[in-house]
């Protein structure tokens, strides 16, 4: 198979790749439901050293950037409560934490999750956190930019490999819900 984007020779269906996929992400593989086939889930493997995005695009090609996703968790504050989201905006973009995120989880207060928060709480790797296979009592908060591409390059939920997804997919998991202007 040939990855939709990219040049990544070990291009493989999702379904196919379960066993290398973190426990969630293979679970929400597993019982996919969306209105995109389980199948156009692409999988492709690569170098956990080169994982980080900047790294991924010098050395797999500077057009993936504008291809490319990153899913951060981030906690909202209000009144001693805490609440979990997860945000996922065009890697060129940052999340616009201190604005519409905290507008919309109706917080006081909201940052990034710590690490250990992060993958304590998706069981993904840091650095490979993706939108597919998170809690599903979590808002998803979607960037808007992210689900007009027609393919997507996000996190697998290690630092090994990528998921290559059509961008409609992520607005259709659980608890997503589309912003415009949350990638700044």
């Amino acid at each position: 198979m040939r990855a939709p984007i990219g040049n990544f020779p070990d291009a493989r269906p999702a379904p196919d790749c379960l066993d290398i996929l973190t426990a969630p992400v293979a679970d929400a593989v597993r019982g996919w439901q969306g209105d995109v086939p389980a199948d156009r889930l692409i999988y492709v493997d690569t170098d956990p050293e080169i994982a980080d995005t900047a790294v991924f695009v010098q050395h797999y090609g500077q057009e993936l950037l504008e291809q490319s996703a990153n899913c951060v968790v981030v906690a909202g504050k209000r009144g001693g409560e805490s609440t979990l989201a997860a945000c996922v905006v065009l890697s060129s973009t940052r999340v616009d934490v201190n604005g519409l995120v905290r507008k919309q989880l109706g917080a006081r207060k909201a940052s990034f999750a710590s690490m250990e928060t992060a993958t304590g709480e998706t069981g993904m790797e840091y650095g490979g956190i993706t939108p597919i296979g998170l809690p599903a009592s979590w808002p998803l908060l979607v960037d808007a930019a992210v689900v007009d591409i027609p393919w997507v390059l996000i996190g697998s939920g290690r630092r090994r490999g990528k998921l290559i997804v059509p961008g409609k997919a992520v607005a259709g998991l659980a608890g997503a819900v589309v912003l415009a202007g949350l990638g700044t």
